[in-house]
């Protein structure tokens, strides 16, 4: 079965930083739209941030504008996700998602491949 897998997560104070990256070992990403979504304890998982296959359409939650950044590697086969100025509200399960060409409505079914997430906490 065909997977992403994240990693970069981690324990950060706020107004830190972290960089998550989404690769994937058994097929090429260059051809998919790649989201990623986060899940905090108690809510409904919520999309952060998508870049279409070409890379050329990025989106981002609102409340993400301005601190995080999603860009692409094509030749190492990953997509990453740069976040700064980190807030606890950030803190949550981050999964990477991928879909082919472009991002859609930005709603998770619409996604084909999923990873099993990695952890961001935001705390002092």
């Amino acid at each position: 079965q065909l997977q992403v897998v994240e990693s970069g997560g981690g324990l950060v104070q706020p107004g830190g930083s972290l960089r998550l990256s989404c690769a994937a070992s058994r097929f090429t990403l260059e051809y998919y739209a790649i989201a990623w979504f986060r899940q905090a304890p108690g809510k409904e998982r919520e999309g952060v941030s998508c870049i279409s296959s070409s890379g050329e359409s990025t989106n981002y939650e609102d409340s993400v504008k301005g601190r995080f950044t999603i860009f692409r590697d094509n030749a190492k086969n990953t997509v990453y996700l740069q976040m700064n100025s980190l807030k606890p509200e950030d803190t949550g399960i981050y999964y990477c998602a991928a879909r082919w060409g472009i991002c859609g409505l930005w709603i998770p079914y619409e996604y084909d491949y999923w990873g099993q997430g990695t952890q961001v906490t935001v705390s002092s």
